[in-house]
């Protein structure tokens, strides 16, 4: 009988550290599938104009449809806690993940960017441009 309960446990904890490694997390992260971010802030002309803040946000939507874009994200700034390390000078901001160089590349030149810029450019007086690639 001791044999029997000896070989249930080392049966037992066999198992559990099969099953403990099998759902083990990777030690690499997953590649992503959008490597390029490209995050655009926005200044406004008339900085406490909410009508102009509005119309940039609209303007950016019209991107959504360039297919090269994978995903959209438009923000305005957030009213979190003021800290020395937080920036809240700009007043709209873009965030677009693309699958690589070439999709931003795409973006730039597509008519429907160009339009933007050409409707909205009037509305902004600074822009800042922070693009990065996954490692």
């Amino acid at each position: 009988m001791d044999n029997t309960r000896r070989k249930f446990i080392s049966g037992s904890l066999a198992l559990a550290a099969g099953t403990v490694a099998s759902v083990a997390v990777p030690l690499q992260p997953e590649k992503s599938k959008t490597p390029l971010v490209h995050h655009v802030f926005f200044w406004l002309k008339n900085p406490g104009s909410t009508a102009d803040r509005d119309g940039i946000v609209e303007g950016l939507k019209t991107l959504r449809k360039i297919g090269a874009i994978k995903e959209l994200r438009i923000g305005v700034v957030a009213s979190t806690e003021k800290r020395d390390v937080v920036d809240n000078s700009w007043a709209v901001s873009e965030l677009m993940f693309f699958e690589d160089l070439a999709g931003q590349a795409i973006y730039q030149d597509h008519p429907i960017h160009q339009k933007f810029i050409k409707d909205c450019s009037h509305l902004w007086d600074k822009v800042i441009v922070y693009d990065a690639m996954d490692v």
